[in-house]
């Protein structure tokens, strides 16, 4: 492999991600990161796009709507964690961005530590969006890629406060931003009045939530005939998302009494050509919350199911933004507290240029070095004998990080075998996302009974 600071030899990263959201995260994180690495410049870097075969592998129509990531949708391929491992055997990497649950993380650290590879390539990590919930699992999940990076300042203390307490080196947390904040800041237009309902898959999780939800956001269309209100929806029936959805707000609308009046619409799209539009964003906990408060748009965290974990909207505590739709029915707009944005990587002061600079020197010092250490996850046989041995399993992966007997087989990609292949795994997905979003609900209404 030519010196990665040749600024002749293209700068060759992969993303692996495994949803629509952390695809989108990904991409854009291994653009920001990369840009002006080790002397090279954006026509200089080439990325690769990997899809890890699961629940949650984005369809085609998801992929299309995350909107540009300068990666071509049609060359993105999917694979398997051991496919994965192999194709970073063979070609090389510089840079491999991690876009993925915890555990996968984990599995992948293990297996490319397993490679043993000469010259191993860059590891990069981080969360998506908001992190409310199982810290401490994810992040010691993973440790042990060369930069972990955390969306704001806030995050950042976190992350090491965690790593620090149970005695792992802490010095891959870089505090960075969110990878898609950006559009032009919002400026009210004279007679448009546009609320967008963020829905988010798993949050609230029951029926009566959801339900209640809908018919406040309709409520709201009614007492404002006005005003353009518009539900965001993340998938359409069937779409596995980052979480999983069993009850999609299509269905739950299609059912609800007196019908829809027509200033309110289920809209799909891009997020950012629907913040292009809004002129107050309402959500339970979404993490276009960040972006629209990024562009300074009224942003409203409803508080009408209270302020649970559960819901993730105690992150906002502090924010001035909780508030209820009893208030934004009467006309109330919430002002959101300057300290506390300051602290949470949303950057609407204008420094989000310069929100990646220290992430992208840690790369590019990484990049320069002679030889990268052995990457050294918290989790090993020895300290995890009871949890990392399934975490690896569910990745058919050997303690060792090895794929296990059977799994190192090269897969078919063409052919009759293959075809087949290739339409039962398709069956099978199509079986466990009905089994979700279907019969999983009747059961347990059942033993509600």
């Amino acid at each position: 492999m030519p010196p990665r600071t040749d600024k002749t030899t293209a700068l060759r990263v992969a993303v692996l991600a495994d949803s629509d959201t952390r695809w989108k995260w990904g991409a854009l994180t291994a653009r920001r990161l990369t840009t002006g690495a080790s002397g090279t410049s954006a026509q200089h870097v080439e990325i690769t796009g990997l899809l890890l075969r699961g629940r949650a592998t984005p369809t085609p129509r998801q992929l299309a709507e995350v909107g540009d990531v300068g990666v071509d949708a049609e060359r993105v391929r999917e694979v398997t964690a051991v496919e994965f491992l192999h194709t970073v055997r063979d070609e090389g990497y510089d840079v491999i961005v991690l876009a993925l649950v915890g555990g996968a993380v984990q599995a992948m650290l293990h297996g490319l530590a397993a490679l043993q590879l000469p010259a191993r390539p860059v590891v990069v990590t981080g969360y998506v969006g908001v992190v409310y919930e199982k810290l401490a699992d994810g992040l010691l999940l993973r440790h042990g890629a060369d930069v972990v990076l955390a969306n704001s300042r806030h995050d950042a203390e976190r992350f090491r406060a965690v790593y620090e307490g149970v005695g792992a080196d802490a010095s891959a947390v870089t505090e960075a931003a969110l990878p898609f904040l950006g559009g032009e800041p919002h400026r009210p237009r004279e007679g448009r009045d546009t609320v967008v309902f963020a829905a988010q898959p798993s949050v609230p999780a029951s029926r009566a939530d959801r339900t209640y939800l809908l018919r406040r956001l309709v409520e709201h269309a009614r007492l404002h005939p006005d005003r353009e209100v518009l539900l965001k929806l993340r998938s359409k029936p069937g779409e596995h998302t980052t979480h999983i959805e069993e009850l999609p707000y299509q269905r739950l609308a299609e059912k609800l009494a007196g019908g829809l009046p027509p200033n309110f619409r289920l809209v799909y799209g891009h997020m950012g050509e629907v913040l292009d539009r809004t002129d107050l964003l309402v959500t339970v906990s979404s993490t276009a919350a960040l972006e629209a408060l990024h562009r300074r748009i009224p942003t409203a965290i409803l508080t009408d199911l209270g302020v649970r974990e559960a819901l993730g909207n105690h992150h906002f505590i502090g924010s001035g933004l909780l508030t209820s739709w009893d208030h934004l029915d009467g006309g109330h707009r919430p002002e959101p507290d300057g300290a506390w944005l300051a602290g949470q990587g949303v950057a609407a002061d204008g420094t989000y240029a310069t929100a990646y600079d220290n992430a992208r020197a840690r790369v590019d010092t990484l990049l320069a070095a002679a030889r990268l250490p052995d990457l050294a996850p918290y989790y090993t046989p020895a300290t995890a004998p009871g949890y990392l041995p399934g975490i690896l399993a569910r990745h058919h992966l050997a303690p060792d990080g090895h794929p296990l007997p059977g799994t190192d087989r090269p897969r078919e990609t063409g052919g009759v075998r293959g075809a087949v292949r290739d339409a039962v795994r398709e069956a099978a997905r199509g079986a466990y996302r009905q089994g979700v979003q279907r019969v999983a609900p009747v059961i347990r209404r059942m033993g509600e009974l």
